[in-house]
């Protein structure tokens, strides 16, 4: 089974929630960046949240950018969502290695960090995006998720999130869910949540085998009748081209770039979601660079 996204819905009208699978997706993550376990946990975890939320959207050529800095070793995370729940994303320092927890799990909070923020950005293909930014509870990232919507868009949420790496470090499971309450959900739906949440356990134990996430949000909403509203694959996908790279290279403007054929003869541009590499050479540079100036004229 590929990696999925699901939408569904309490039968009663006061629960909305997604989930996702996203193991193949986590592991393309591991493989471009050379991710180290802790670092595969910590990026994956933030992958599946932004897939929810931008699936979430429903804007076409919208997205969703999440964007995680806590202080920690790893630096700044980063993924984004497409409006379809595809998503890209990378760890500044892909190499962390840390001792493992008491408990023998990951030491994802720690690797994060406490001491910074949560930032989401949603562009609604507005004049404008919206930016929404909270401070950190712990640095495990579900919490972290499920407080910025507490905070920064008034809406009770649970986030269960998990990556389970084996010990060739690979990637076993990968997923996580997102329950939200709606206008006029009594108080009993609340304990409902908590309690299924509670008795169906991590979400790397509900998604280990076939890696269902329809099973694992039944399991955890298991005092609830729900509808399934959408379910729909979803990859790792970059969108970076050598157009896109041009475009970026001719931003810079005539004087930076002349400054790099002087220098350097010609460029190389990285991009640091899939790490493609694209070489302009001292001609193509020259063309660029002629090409801002006869916009001037």
């Amino acid at each position: 089974m590929g990696d999925q996204l699901i939408r569904a819905i309490s039968k009663d009208g006061f629960v909305k929630a997604s989930a996702v699978s996203t193991r193949e997706l986590t592991e393309r993550a591991r493989q471009i960046h050379t991710l180290l376990p802790v670092a595969t946990a910590a990026l994956g975890r933030t992958l599946a949240a932004a897939s929810m939320m931008g699936n979430a959207l429903k804007v076409e050529g919208g997205s969703v950018t999440v964007q995680i800095k806590g202080g920690g070793p790893l630096g700044t995370i980063l993924a984004v969502s497409d409006d379809l729940g595809n998503v890209r994303g990378y760890v500044q320092d892909p190499h962390v290695d840390l001792p493992l927890r008491p408990d023998g799990k990951l030491d994802v909070g720690t690797a994060v960090g406490m001491g910074g923020t949560i930032t989401v950005i949603k562009d609604l293909r507005m004049k404008d995006p919206y930016v929404g930014s909270v401070a950190l509870l712990g640095g495990e990232i579900a919490e972290d998720v499920a407080q910025y919507f507490v905070e920064s868009e008034q809406i009770p949420t649970a986030c269960g999130l998990g990556v389970l790496v084996e010990r060739d470090q690979s990637v076993r499971a990968a997923g996580g869910y997102l329950i939200q309450l709606l206008p006029g959900a009594p108080e009993d739906v609340i304990a409902k949540v908590e309690g299924g949440i509670l008795a169906a356990g991590p979400v790397t134990g509900l998604l280990d085998g076939e890696g269902d996430p329809e099973s694992m949000l039944r399991a955890v909403m298991g005092d609830f009748e729900i509808e399934v509203l959408e379910r729909s694959p979803i990859e790792y996908r970059c969108y970076c081209s050598r157009d896109r790279m041009e475009r970026a290279l001719i931003s810079l403007g005539a004087d930076e770039l002349s400054g790099m054929l002087k220098e350097q003869g010609g460029v190389e541009m990285t991009c640091q979601f899939c790490d493609q590499v694209q070489r302009f050479s001292a001609a193509e540079l020259q063309t660029l660079i002629d090409s801002i100036g006869a916009r001037k004229k």
